[in-house]
């Protein structure tokens, strides 16, 4: 039965050493993927911020050129009608 007892704990301690090694690995690689997922959310983030200034200079060239468009239209509408006035 001594036998029996030695070459159980021999044998469960390579199975725990075995299951360690195993954790550890995997530890390692869900460690890795959470890496990378943070810098792809700063990028995105950034990618995101980046974005955002676009879309505010867009709104402001587009703002700006239908006000100009408008001035243009005011002034030939008030060119028509001195047109339209008959001459003597």
């Amino acid at each position: 039965m001594n036998q029996f007892l030695n070459v159980s704990s021999g044998f469960f301690s390579i199975i725990a050493l075995a299951v360690v090694i195993v954790a550890l690995i995997a530890w390692y690689f869900v460690n890795r993927a959470s890496v990378k997922a943070n810098a792809q959310i700063r990028l995105l983030e950034a990618l995101l911020e980046e974005q955002k200034q676009q879309n505010t200079l867009l709104r402001r060239l587009t703002d700006r050129l239908v006000l100009e468009e408008e001035a243009v239209e005011s002034t030939d509408e008030n060119k028509d009608f001195i047109r339209l006035i008959p001459e003597r």
